[in-house]
């Protein structure tokens, strides 16, 4: 039973992420393509390196692996998970689903839920809203939230834009059910403009093209039309932040620090300017993982904790945006304001 006056809350208790031991520098890229005058672009991109999976290696070993960070930490142990998201463009298949796999390797009971979510660049937003409505509805306590993404294999090795910018990784976030004098995560706001969606697409990846006769006509290969994407985001991102704000109740100034889908440090930079918000309040955590896709808000945080930026009762805005066309942003109260007790949240070793 609730003490008098609390609400049944969700609490991000842990955050743990993985790389693969590849790495591919700016310098790599630059002996690949030794016409290409990278540096302009590699500075503006903000991005030095980017770590790589094997041909053998998927999104779901990496998560595994962050899972794993998670539960050494000895704050839960796989026994007490109750449901597993796994927030994922890249799965081991299109059937089984990749979090029930994920469910046997990890040892988690069989009581719980597994549920894979096919989204990118806003996924992370968007499956904290998922999470935060199964733990607040009572259908789960322990839920942990994973992402990854191995977008490396989709893109093509002469194709030197996506090269630059794409990374893989994986990120495990614990969310426990917490009471509190009111929600530690919300407002949400969500938004969807599938007439974006040729903008950044995987051809013959689906259903859609398995009719083509030839396999070259539908051959896997990732591509992003930049300049739309680029002005899909600095047109709509500022104004949906502003939105969530006044959803909130909050002025900007309220929000301490803003963590944004890491797709690069130009767009991030110009999102900034026409929020007229100060560059460090802005944190921009890509530069030695890249455009890691689901995973880049959860490990900016990461490494943002790491370097002491969040301080107990931070106010904190999330905000993914990118394939789809899809964007999603919350507010995360990094302890419910007024308490007798600050809910702490632990993290564990890097």
């Amino acid at each position: 039973m609730l003490d008098e006056g609390n609400v049944l809350s969700t609490a991000i208790t842990c955050i743990e992420y993985s790389l693969p031991a590849g790495g591919l520098s700016n310098e790599d890229i630059s002996a690949r393509f030794p016409t290409w005058l990278i540096n302009p672009i590699a500075k503006k991109t903000g991005i030095v390196n980017r770590y790589i999976c094997k041909p053998e290696e998927c999104a779901s070993d990496l998560a595994v692996e962050a899972a794993r960070k998670v539960f050494s930490t000895g704050i839960v142990s796989p026994a007490d998970v109750d449901f597993i998201l796994f927030c994922t463009q890249s799965p081991d298949y299109l059937i089984p689903t990749t979090a029930c796999l994920i469910q046997s390797r990890l040892g988690i009971p069989s009581l719980a839920g597994a549920l894979d979510i096919n989204l990118g660049c806003s996924g992370f937003v968007y499956a904290l809203g998922l999470c935060d409505g199964l733990i607040r509805s009572g259908q789960a306590t322990t839920i942990l939230l994973l992402t990854g993404d191995t977008y490396s294999k989709y893109v093509a090795p002469d194709d030197r834009d996506l090269v630059l910018i794409f990374g893989d990784g994986a990120t495990a976030t614990l969310l426990q059910s917490r009471e509190a004098n009111e929600p530690l995560i919300g407002p949400y706001l969500y938004g969807t403009d599938g007439n974006g969606g040729e903008n950044l697409i995987l051809r013959g990846s689906g259903a859609r093209e398995r009719h083509l006769e030839c396999h070259a006509q539908r051959e896997e290969r990732l591509y992003m039309d930049g300049n739309r994407m680029f002005q899909f985001a600095v047109n709509t991102v500022p104004v949906s932040v502003d939105a969530l704000l006044h959803k909130a109740n909050l002025s900007a100034d309220a929000v301490d620090l803003f963590f944004f889908h890491q797709a690069n440090g130009y767009m991030l930079e110009e999102i900034r300017n026409r929020l007229g918000i100060a560059r460090d309040r802005v944190p921009f955590e890509a530069t030695h993982t890249g455009n890691t896709v689901s995973s880049t808000i959860p490990i900016a945080m990461r490494k943002a904790l790491d370097r002491g930026l969040i301080r107990n009762g931070a106010v904190i805005m999330l905000f993914g945006f990118g394939v789809g066309l899809s964007w999603a942003g919350t507010i995360l109260k990094w302890h419910s304001p007024g308490a007798g007790e600050v809910v702490q949240l632990a993290v564990g070793t890097a």
